[in-house]
């Protein structure tokens, strides 16, 4: 019997057999597409691909991808654990043709793998496939029928399906087909219903999709017409967890060995019994808690692995709900201490071959799911609480209508759902605990807020979406679409292919740049007259553009005589792969066909060049001082300063900071060769020469190496220095938190760092004109001492000042006597006591309670226009006067509100000029307490 890792590695040898690339799976974290949520099917890498913005030198590829869907649209978090094939965390197989072959390969292909006695030698007999029945004025499929029945497939077992199941589409517009599916009868024993006698499509589980075949063969239009592509592509999809199920012979994915050694892992780690789980009664609560841990285990690992961080939004929201659901299932299960963490190791162990990253990444995987278990832990405990007090005010308003319906005792559905969505209860948790007081579980509401939410949270994520290019760039999209086989040719009749060449490593000047496009407010001009601003493209460039944190150059453009400026560039960015839009303000016409002399700002590029170069020291250093779990999380290299955000748990302390800052100042002081390394294949790049990728980059086939001696090895395609000494100083300014398990530093250099230099001489000449402590104490101790002389000074005035204020306010209660009234057998005493603090007053009401003997004490106190207001009442009359009850209506008067013991209570306002009525009113509120 094959192995889950052996299938996934057969069902690459035979595409590689075929002639396809082995690329490797992508990050979690879709690059440059922000509208995705998470990585979600095998093609997300390729979409620029599909679409014709990107070139590769491949065009055929196969991947194993790693995928989640858990979040937006694909939100399947509560059936996870519950059914046999639901997982947050999936592996897609799947072949692809970019303009390559097409259905009769793709076919052909499916068919030899699934049912090859060397491939996967799946019976015949258990197979049937689908294909696209023609609907929606799109003609039927009838080329995949026939190759399918050319393949031996009986016509009895192909099916014909509708728009919903077999036709696929990108989005709205764009690249879209029909498709072919190949499902396997697992058996009536894998039916959900009991189904003994069902037939080919019942929808009862007993007949399993294991892979999906995408001919992208048409281009939808905004007008909603199909046109045929010249070239199209080929797209599938193979669930590796479903596939391993039918070759293991099992129903269930969770019976498979890609998650066996899990669930045995968390029965240990819990406590729970494995004896029926795994067998007899795979749907006991729990054995479906033990799912939930081994699935969320692996969708924890691979996205904290990718960058993910638990947060309050976006893919850390998601990220936390899969941690915190794990956790809650570990608590059903008995366990109430940390487990998850450990959960990280077994999937390291068992995925580590075909993703190796994991023996790099795990112990700080580890790290973050044990603080986030931490932090979960006293969530939960409220969340617990809430739980209980929401099913007690159930039972005690048993009449209330938002309880009771229908005769019967309810639990408001979206009550339950805040507990869900706020402190992570699990579903099923509360049904359980609501019934056991005798209350049923409002399914219907809580299916309603969680739709709700789905919907919300849809919305939400769909403000991240790119920004649209403007018409202009979709055009130039369309022309440089392999599957268009059209070019755009623009005003003045110049046609434009696709990239505009950069130059600009070596040189900040290139002359004889010819103008290929105008743009302005997103359309293609033939010319920019004087004063406008727009964007103009030339056909090679000098000018870096935005990308990898480093922002693009500015500079100006000089007509072919190589002296007048005609325009300044004020930014330069790439709207689409390959091309790069200079923002320019004209000074003079500019149009398309002429020619100019592009100069980047020298002094702008070598700042920033000195601050690329640093942050690539600089993330050595952290790494060097932090440990090795430190990776790059964002940055930004700019001309002044530098950002760089990086994976660390805790603060850096300052002891750390200065250790960073002395390494890479050594590296500086070394005047190390920058040596930057073109055109290396990616494997080699990371297998051999071991550079760091980085966060949230893209990079292709072949990439660009920066090597600073053994210090530093990175992919980047910036701009740096040819030597670290061109720095000049790394000075690290602060470092501080972004988000959970995220930190930033910022630092400057050369320049800058000459600035903020000069800064703290200043700083410290004024230091030393204001400060005693003479030339041997540093600046900084010298004003430490300074402040805590003063400090100790305003401490001594404070207890002076205070001492005399309650002098005062003694002093004005020595004649008290006469303030004093019986109300009704019981002495009162409401009292202005002006500027005097909180502490002072408890102090004051104390001794005036034991001057009094029995009785009521108020005591106000107006200072800078507040109000504070104190009640105290002796022991002996609590059980006919309450210190709260009496100073509710009091302050009121003063516009606030307060509470207490029945002995002492206190309460703050904003009316300071209603203070002396509200005292005089105290009377009157404990005459009315006394009945």
């Amino acid at each position: 019997m094959l192995t889950g890792s052996e299938i996934r590695r057969k069902f690459l040898d035979f595409f590689v057999q075929k002639g396809h690339k082995e690329v490797h799976s992508s990050s979690l974290v879709p690059a440059n597409d922000p509208t995705l949520l998470f990585t979600n099917a095998g093609m997300n890498q390729f979409k620029d691909v599909f679409l014709g913005l990107e070139k590769r030198d491949y065009n055929r590829a196969t991947t194993s991808q790693k995928c989640v869907r858990a979040g937006g649209k694909h939100n399947d978090l509560e059936n996870v654990g519950f059914t046999n094939r639901h997982h947050t965390f999936f592996e897609m197989l799947g072949n692809f043709s970019f303009g390559d072959y097409f259905k009769k390969d793709a076919i052909a292909y499916a068919w030899e793998l699934v049912t090859s006695k060397d491939w996967f030698g799946i019976d015949k007999n258990k197979l049937y496939v689908t294909v696209f029945n023609g609907e929606g004025g799109v003609p039927r499929d009838a080329e995949a029928y026939d190759l399918w029945a050319t393949q031996g497939v009986p016509k009895a077992r192909i099916f014909e399906m509708g728009l919903k199941d077999n036709f696929w589409q990108m989005g709205d517009t764009g690249p879209c087909g029909p498709c072919s599916e190949i499902h396997y009868d697992m058996g009536p024993s894998a039916s959900e219903h009991g189904h003994a006698e069902c037939h080919f499509p019942c929808d009862c589980g007993r007949y399993v999709e294991i892979w999906n075949l995408v001919f992208m063969q048409f281009d939808r239009d905004a007008s909603g017409k199909l046109n045929p592509l010249p070239k199209p592509s080929i797209d599938t999809g193979m669930g590796l967890e479903r596939v391993t199920a039918v070759l293991q012979g099992v129903i269930s994915n969770y019976e498979t060995d890609l998650f066996t050694p899990l669930i045995k892992r968390a029965a240990e780690l819990t406590g729970a019994s494995l004896k029926k789980e795994l067998d007899k009664e795979a749907h006991t609560k729990s054995a479906a808690s033990l799912r939930v841990i081994a699935d969320h285990s692996r969708a924890a690992t691979f996205l904290i692995s990718d960058g993910v961080l638990p947060s309050n939004e976006g893919r850390g929201y998601v990220l936390r709900k899969i941690i915190r659901r794990a956790i809650t299932h570990g608590r059903l299960l008995g366990q109430t201490k940390p487990f998850l963490h450990e959960m990280v190791f077994a999937v390291r162990d068992l995925m580590q071959d075909a993703y190796p990253e994991l023996r790099e990444t795990s112990d700080r995987i580890s790290k973050v799911v044990l603080s986030e278990e931490s932090r979960f832990a006293n969530t939960l405990e409220v969340g617990l609480e809430r739980l209980e007090r929401d099913l007690e005010m159930v039972k005690v308003n048993p009449t209330s209508p938002s309880f009771r319906r229908g005769g019967v005792l309810v639990y408001p559905g979206d009550e339950a759902f805040r507990l869900y969505d706020t402190y992570g209860l699990p579903m099923d948790f509360m049904q359980d605990s609501a019934r056991d007081r005798g209350i049923e579980f409002d399914q219907a509401g809580f299916d309603r807020a969680m739709e709700e939410q789905k919907s919300r949270a849809r919305a939400s994520w769909k403000g991240a979406a790119k920004q649209t290019a403007t018409p202009f760039y979709v055009a130039l999209m369309l022309a440089n679409n392999p599957q268009a086989g059209q070019s755009v040719v623009l005003p003045g009749k110049t046609t434009f292919g696709k990239n505009s060449r950069f130059v600009g490593y070596g040189v900040t000047r290139a002359s004889g740049c010819r103008v290929v496009a105008v743009i302005r407010s997103g359309d293609a001009l033939p010319e920019l007259r004087a004063g406008e601003s727009g964007e103009v493209i030339l056909d090679h460039t000098p000018f870096y553009a935005d990308s990898g944190g480093q922002v693009g150059d500015k500079g100006w453009f000089y007509s072919d005589d190589h002296n007048t400026v005609i325009a300044e560039v004020t930014g330069c960015y790439a709207p689409i792969q390959g091309v790069r839009a200079h923002q320019v303000v004209a000074k003079q016409p500019i149009r398309v066909g002429d020619h100019v002399d592009a100069v980047v700002n020298a002094e702008i590029r070598e700042s920033t060049m000195r601050n690329h170069t640093a942050t690539h020291l600089l993330h050595a250093g952290l790494r060097e001082v932090l440990g090795k779990h430190v990776k790059q999380a964002g940055s930004l290299v700019a001309p002044d300063h530098l950002r760089f955000d990086f994976s660390h748990f805790t603060a850096v302390e300052d002891e750390e900071l200065q250790d960073i800052e002395d390494i890479i100042n050594k590296e500086v002081l070394r005047n190390q060769i920058v040596e930057t390394i073109t055109d290396v294949p990616i494997e080699e790049a990371i297998n051999q020469y071991h550079a760091m990728a980085l966060f949230g980059e893209k990079y292709g086939d072949k990439v660009r190496v920066v090597r600073i001696g053994d210090f530093s090895t990175e992919l980047c395609g910036g701009t740096h220095t040819g030597a670290t000494g061109e720095i000049g100083l790394i000075k690290i300014l602060k470092e501080g938190s972004v988000s959970s398990g995220v930190r930033r530093v910022e630092a400057v250099t050369g320049t800058g760092s000459l600035a903020h230099f000069r800064k703290d001489h200043k700083l410290e000449n004024f230091v030393a004109s204001v400060t005693t402590n003479g030339e041997s104490a540093s600046p900084a101790d010298a004003l430490k001492a300074e402040f805590e002389k003063k400090d100790s000074e305003i401490k001594r005035l404070t207890r002076e000042l205070d001492q005399a204020r309650m002098k005062s306010a003694s002093s004005s209660t020595a004649n008290i006597s006469e303030k004093i009234k019986d109300v009704k057998g019981v002495k009162v005493l409401a009292h202005r006591v002006d500027n005097l603090e909180r502490p002072q007053m408890r102090t004051l009401v104390d001794q005036l309670r034991e001057k009094i003997g029995s009785g009521v004490v108020v005591l106000g106190s107006a200072s800078n226009g507040n109000v504070s207001l104190i009640v105290g009442v002796t022991k002996d009359l609590t059980s006919k006067v309450q210190a709260g009850k009496v100073i509710g209506p009091v302050a009121q008067k003063v516009g606030g509100k307060g509470g207490g013991r029945p002995d002492l209570a206190e309460a703050g306002g904003k009316d300071s000029a209603a203070l002396d009525s509200a005292l005089n009113g105290a009377y009157e509120v404990v005459e009315s307490l006394l009945g």
